[in-house]
């Protein structure tokens, strides 16, 4: 290294009368001004010019990676190297009346360096996240924790690296104090550790993944999720608040996840009406009468009274109480006009379970359970499509002669 290269500033400052004593100081300041405008103009070069000309030529490509590079600044954040090699070349030449300085100058720039290079890849895995979040086949998969995880781990040997820069010393040196630290590493990293493992379970058992409504109760969660990460699961609640989870509870307690509903077609609807058990009797002739003007049941009740008919006729059975042989009831003919509205409604997905019946008597009457699946799973449509189901059948219970079951009100009592 020639440590006299720039001799001839030395002698044009004391040809300008500068005392020879200040020459030194006088003439590292002029070189570290040179330095910040050459720095300055290499950066702006690169940027203007490499990092333009790199971005012209991804806009013509089809490809969606290099587009996430540059929407990540991979490449300007790149372009920060080039000042710090100008600084490291130009450094013995600066410094040569400071020689004492220019290893901890050279120190301080293969720190820069290193941090840029950090930026770079963390930049890197933005990207890479990026695009596998707009692939199909990684779209709904909880990456972000195995991301993060990178992240951490590229910190941790990043830093390591730098203070190995600024110390002057082995990497190893750090590694081994680390080694020694594993005990509090393992209480402060203790939640990132158990989110991990929890987002390991949960991706390969393929128990949640963004977008599934899931229910949790204990947190207040009843919702879609939209991020899944390390430590914590966000799912946006029906009124658009958001719950936090912490991702190793999808692990340790129970939630619901309605996802399987979403795929099936259909979304459940089961609700019962309760019918009042003192209003329960055996048809007589007029309102089977009455009730063949039903549409939904006319040709049912056509063709169960001729059944009933004959099986009566056949064993003779005496007709003077309806009690004997087989007669048809109201609450039978009700079931079967609910099973007939329901499996008419265009709502109603018919290639799953459908049906109509009665549960265990209760002290608030017996009730008839409608259990069926709607074909609309979002769920305004999906309340709407069971409330226009419910209204109808509430209204047609008096035409059976029946009644829905209902604690008496003190309008009931001011009536006596």
């Amino acid at each position: 290294m020639n440590t006299k290269s720039m001799e001839w500033l030395t002698d044009w400052l004391i040809g300008l009368g500068v005392e020879e004593t200040s020459t030194m100081y006088l003439k590292l300041l002029i070189l570290l001004f040179i330095l910040f405008i050459l720095s300055y103009v290499t950066n702006l070069i690169v940027k203007k010019i490499l990092i333009r000309s790199i971005r012209l030529v991804i806009k013509k490509t089809k490809t969606v990676w290099d587009d996430a590079l540059v929407e990540n600044k991979v490449f300007i954040t790149l372009s920060h190297i080039a000042p710090a090699i100008v600084i490291y070349l130009t450094t013995p030449y600066i410094f040569e009346d400071f020689s004492g300085a220019i290893p901890y100058i050279f120190r301080l720039v293969n720190a820069y360096i290193s941090a840029v290079l950090i930026i770079v890849i963390i930049n890197i895995l933005n990207a890479l996240k990026y695009y596998f979040d707009n692939t199909k086949l990684f779209k709904d998969n909880p990456l972000d924790s195995y991301f993060q995880l990178v992240k951490i781990a590229i910190y941790i040997i990043g830093g390591i690296i730098i203070l190995s820069f600024l110390l002057n010393k082995s990497p190893l040196y750090f590694f081994s104090a680390l080694g020694a630290m594993t005990v509090v590493l393992l209480l402060i990293f203790k939640d990132t550790i158990m989110g991990f493992v929890a987002s390991i379970q949960l991706s390969a058992n393929d128990m949640i993944q963004i977008g599934d409504w899931v229910s949790m109760p204990k947190y207040g969660a009843d919702g879609d999720v939209i991020e899944m990460n390390l430590t914590t699961i966000k799912v946006q609640n029906w009124d658009k608040t958001i719950t936090t989870i912490p991702t190793y509870a999808f692990i340790s307690e129970s939630f619901k996840n309605w996802r399987g509903m979403s795929e099936s077609g259909g979304r459940r609807i089961k609700r019962s009406l309760n019918i009042k058990i003192s209003s329960i009797k055996f048809c007589t002739l007029e309102m089977l009468e009455r009730f063949k003007k039903f549409q939904l049941i006319k040709d049912y009740i056509e063709e169960k009274s001729n059944k009933i008919e004959e099986y009566n006729k056949e064993n003779k059975i005496d007709k003077t109480y309806l009690i004997n042989g087989r007669h048809l009831t109201n609450i039978g003919i009700f079931r079967v006009y609910a099973e007939a509205y329901v499996k008419n409604n265009p709502d109603i997905n018919l290639n799953m379970t459908c049906m109509i019946r009665q549960l265990l008597p209760t002290e608030k009457g017996l009730p008839i359970e409608i259990y069926t699946f709607s074909n609309r799973q979002e769920w305004v449509t999906y309340e709407g499509i069971m409330s226009d189901m419910f209204d109808h059948l509430i209204a047609a219970v008096p035409e059976f002669e029946l009644e829905v079951f209902q604690n008496p009100t003190g309008t009931d009592f001011r009536r006596l």
